[in-house]
């Protein structure tokens, strides 16, 4: 199992990070995970003939890339999801190298509760953002 951080181990400005380039085939899993068929996502043609020219990745799937540096780096393993807000600021499409980021901004040590700013970017640009809350394991 990869390493992770106890909630004493945390501390504000702490932050992790994880690359991912977006493929074809990422769409086409996502889509049949999650069941989001839309033509913007799978259909060259029709993706041609909206207002971005051609097809984008799911939102949500630049939202699992946070989801991955949470749940392998930082906290880590064990790290339980509370709540996350989102908002996409730009298109992701095939080819992009996606960089998610997680940077600690609070902590609550009576509830294990980490505040973590979220982002998404793409060739330096934001391409998501938001805020994450976590409950970070403790120590036994």
């Amino acid at each position: 199992m990869q390493q992770g951080f106890y909630f004493d181990e945390l501390a504000v400005g702490q932050s992790a990070e994880a690359t991912h380039v977006v493929g074809e085939h990422d769409l086409e899993a996502f889509a049949a995970v999650s069941g989001d068929t839309n033509p913007v996502h799978l259909d060259e043609a029709y993706a041609q003939g909206t207002s971005f020219g051609g097809r984008i990745a799911h939102g949500m799937l630049s939202a699992t890339y946070v989801s991955a540096v949470l749940g392998t780096q930082l906290p880590g393993p064990g790290a339980i999801y509370l709540s996350q807000s989102l908002r996409f600021r730009r298109p992701v499409r095939i080819g992009d190298e996606v960089t998610a980021r997680a940077t600690v901004t609070a902590l609550e040590e009576k509830r294990g509760h980490v505040t973590l700013a979220t982002v998404c970017l793409v060739g330096g640009k934001t391409v998501m953002d938001g805020e994450a809350l976590v409950m970070a394991p403790k120590r036994a």
